[in-house]
């Protein structure tokens, strides 16, 4: 230590230590999320077909293992299995989407003209010209914003020819994940110094058996969110029941917000189409799933080996949101999960060096 670090409060020089080795974790951190920022085109793809991966393990490994299928053959099947499952949902959605959707825009005129009775006899007091102005002002603003709305249908229609470009992406990905997971990760391990392989390649190997609970529990989960929320639209007659079902059962994977999201659009379909006492009732169900699935399912179900803080979920979240959009919130919380395992598998299963082997110098 020179005489001037001596001259200096030892507190004083902890906290200057301190700030400069946080100062370089900040510059780091800032760095890696300008990269992932850059690069999301490709990360998101990955992502995507990772957890498709995972979720698709447990039937690729009973081909390979039961039925004793090549790798390439039974990667191929599974592929076209899920696909043939996604599709042949998202057609009865569309088809009663479609056949359902008249009926509910008629009961929503309804709804709307209910709205404007209430208006002018209730105790706003609004009289016909007021609520004709403001029906007007919003027409004059949809007919000054009707170049600009073209302009979102042009880059909808791009943004549909990205998606199935991401899609095809997704699914090759996914394709050679299946088949060659295991290689693929012992070549990128392989580029690490000799120590360290062992120690990467069983932390990324209990990573991955956490992503794989991961998603099993969370589709369980949200198969029994949406089985409960959709038997009370259907004891309530409610339209559309099973479009709002799937939507409960895809919100589930965005933790905390899908359902909250999922269930208020939940609820707004039972008050158009049946009343208010028939969405009280749809947001009372709501909530008793919501409450069923946070202090029962989740940690039942998901356990505590893949179990994260509720902090941890709002913050990845709102990352995944600010990087990627929809995208990253859906993957932001099983991405988390692994890093979460992974370095806590590093850190407890830490070789240190016995004490014996230290050789201290007489000299």
């Amino acid at each position: 230590m020179s005489r001037d670090d001596a001259e200096i409060p030892r507190g004083l020089r902890l906290t200057a230590a301190w700030s400069w080795r946080l100062l370089v974790l900040v510059a780091a951190l800032a760095v890696l999320l300008w990269l992932v920022g850059r690069l999301r085109t490709v990360l998101i793809p990955l992502s995507i077909a990772l957890l498709l991966s995972a979720l698709l393990a447990p039937m690729m490994g009973f081909l390979r293992r039961r039925v004793k299928l090549p790798p390439s053959l039974a990667a191929f099947l599974v592929l076209i299995t899920g696909l043939a499952a996604v599709a042949g949902v998202l057609t009865l959605v569309i088809t009663e989407f479609v056949d359902g959707f008249p009926a509910l825009a008629d009961k929503a005129s309804d709804g709307v003209n209910q709205i404007q009775d209430w208006l002018t006899t209730g105790p706003l007091h609004l009289n016909g010209s007021q609520l004709d102005a403001t029906f007007d002002a919003a027409t004059n603003w949809l007919n000054d914003n009707r170049g600009s709305l073209t302009d979102s249908a042009v880059s909808t229609a791009t943004a549909t020819i990205e998606f199935f470009a991401l899609l095809l992406l997704v699914l090759f990905v996914t394709f050679f994940f299946m088949r060659d997971g295991h290689r693929i990760w012992l070549f990128l391990t392989g580029v690490l110094p000799t120590p360290a392989r062992d120690p990467v390649r069983r932390a990324g190997e209990a990573a991955w058996r956490t992503l794989v609970a991961y998603v099993r529990a969370t589709v369980l989960v949200a198969f029994i969110d949406a089985l409960g929320i959709g038997l009370l639209l259907v004891i309530i007659n409610v339209d559309f029941w099973f479009p709002l079902a799937t939507m409960v059962f895809l919100a589930a994977f965005v933790p905390i917000i899908g359902a909250t999201v999922s269930g208020a659009v939940a609820v707004l379909v039972a008050l158009v189409d049946e009343g208010p006492i028939s969405a009280l009732v749809v947001l009372i169900g709501v909530i008793a799933v919501q409450q069923l699935e946070g202090h029962v399912l989740q940690p039942l179900i998901m356990g505590r080996a893949v179990s994260v803080h509720p902090l941890a979920v709002i913050v990845a979240i709102s990352t995944g949101v600010v990087l990627a959009g929809i995208i990253g919130a859906l993957v932001a919380v099983p991405l988390v999960a692994v890093l979460n395992t992974g370095i806590r598998h590093l850190v407890q299963h830490r070789h240190e060096p016995p004490p014996d082997s230290v050789i201290i110098s007489a000299d």
